[in-house]
C-alpha cells in the first residue's frame, strides 16, 4: 500500500473551559487546522467558590482524547485536571499557568508552545510562529505560515504584512499581531515587563525576521 495515500486519522481535541474561554482557540484550530481535528468542549459554566475541596464535582471521571488543551480559569479544577490526564497519559497544554505537578505543558502564550512530537498534529501546526517568504524589490511578496498560533492571529498578520518593505515587516507584523491577539492584556507579567499580548508580537517579529534571513541564504546559495 502507498503510505502517501493513507488518511492520518484526526487528532480527538477536548477542551476544558469557562464560560467560553476557550472559543477563539477553538475558532481558529477549526479554521486552520480543518479536518486534521476533531474537537470536542467539557464546559463548566456554574459559579465557582474560590477554593474547591472536591473537583470531581466538576471534573469528569475519565477523559477519552488525544490532547487536552486546559483553558480553565481556576487553578484548582486545572491541578485535578493535570493529574487525571497524567494518569491516563493524555498530553495538557495550558498556556500562561504554573504547573505544580509537572505533567501539563504551560508555555507563556499559545504562540510560544515550541513543536513537540507527543503532541501530534496539533504541535506540527500550532505553536511558535513559523514562516516561509519571498521577497520581490525589497518587499514581502508571499509569506506562508508553517507553523502559527491556535487562535489565528498569526494568519492574520500574516496577510497585512504583504507588500510591507522588510526593513519594515518585522515591526509591522507585532503590530498587527496584538491586534489580532485574543490574549488576556491584563496579564502582566512582572518578571519580563510584558503582558501576553505584547510577548505574542516579539515572537512574531523574531519569526518573521528568521525567515527573511532565511529567504537571503538560500538566494545565496543559489547564487555559489
Amino acid at each position: 500500500m502507498d503510505n502517501d495515500n493513507v488518511k492520518t486519522k484526526p487528532q480527538r481535541i477536548l477542551v476544558f473551559q469557562q464560560k467560553g474561554s476557550g472559543e477563539n482557540k477553538i475558532r481558529g484550530i477549526r479554521q486552520f487546522g480543518g479536518d486534521r481535528f476533531i474537537i470536542e468542549t467539557y464546559n463548566i459554566d456554574a459559579p465557582l467558590p474560590v477554593l474547591i475541596e472536591h473537583t470531581n464535582d466538576y471534573l469528569p471521571k475519565t477523559i477519552d482524547a488525544d490532547i487536552i488543551l486546559d483553558y480553565l480559569k481556576h487553578l484548582d479544577l486545572s491541578n485535578d485536571l493535570w493529574l487525571l490526564c497524567g494518569k491516563l497519559g493524555i498530553p495538557v497544554v495550558a498556556s500562561n499557568k504554573k504547573s505544580t505537578g509537572g505533567w501539563a505543558i504551560t508555555p507563556r502564550t499559545c504562540c510560544a508552545l515550541p513543536e513537540m512530537k507527543n503532541l501530534g498534529e496539533y504541535g506540527k501546526l500550532f505553536g511558535t510562529p513559523e514562516f516561509k517568504v519571498k521577497i520581490i524589490d525589497g518587499r514581502i511578496a508571499e509569506i506562508s505560515v508553517l507553523h502559527s498560533a491556535p487562535c489565528g492571529a498569526t494568519w492574520e498578520a500574516a496577510k497585512q504584512t504583504i507588500g510591507i518593505r522588510i526593513e519594515e515587516a518585522p515591526v509591522h507584523i507585532g503590530l498587527k499581531t496584538q491586534f489580532f491577539c485574543t490574549a488576556d492584556p491584563a496579564g502582566w507579567d512582572v518578571m519580563h515587563g510584558k503582558s501576553p499580548v505584547h510577548f505574542s508580537a516579539e515572537l512574531h517579529n523574531v519569526a518573521l525576521k528568521k525567515a527573511i534571513d532565511r529567504f537571503y541564504r538560500s538566494q545565496d546559495t543559489m547564487n555559489t
